[in-house]
């Protein structure tokens, strides 16, 4: 999924709420340092929210994703000599709860576009986006916003990695 910007959103957009933040039920977001240790931190984040949220009978499924997401984004996403001027951890998770929806975004800064690869029958590793894709209703990517007052052609902006699931709706 998401070869050009506007496939790459369609489906985050679809039976989403509007993008003004009033229209978000709840938001978190962490910082992840460069290290592989930091798929633990973001799974105790992810359940700590989702408890907060009333939303923990649906941790196994996204802490699945949040591991994978985070995982690809230090695997993959990471110069291997990272530059001195990173301000904060180049890794962030984020998560965004609507009424009907709950979002997992990882924040890198590669430009480079996730890849799901076929991983062989005996491979350790490789099937971190089918598992994505199985695991939530949909996923997709987008580059990173541009901050407020810099020019576009900056080497951190990145990309934003996104996962949704459908909420079922609560009956009163």
């Amino acid at each position: 999924m998401g070869t050009n910007g506007s496939t790459m959103l369609e489906p985050l957009r679809q039976g989403l709420p509007p993008t003004d933040p009033s229209g978000v039920a709840g938001s978190a977001s962490c910082a992840l340092p460069a290290r592989y240790e930091a798929v633990g931190g973001a799974r105790k984040f992810t359940r700590t929210t989702l408890e907060r949220w009333e939303l923990g009978d649906r941790f196994d499924d996204v802490a699945l994703v949040v591991s994978e997401l985070v995982t690809n984004a230090l695997r993959h996403a990471l110069p291997d000599d990272p530059p001195r001027e990173f301000q904060d951890p180049p890794v962030r998770l984020h998560l965004m709860r609507w009424t009907s929806r709950l979002v997992c975004a990882v924040r890198d800064p590669s430009r480079e576009s996730p890849v799901a690869g076929e991983a062989a029958d005996s491979a350790e590793s490789g099937r971190g986006l089918f598992l994505v894709e199985c695991v939530s209703d949909s996923w997709g990517w987008h580059p990173s916003p541009v901050p407020l007052g810099e020019l576009p052609s900056g080497p951190l902006f990145g990309k934003v990695v996104w996962a949704l699931f459908r909420l079922p709706e609560k009956t009163k």
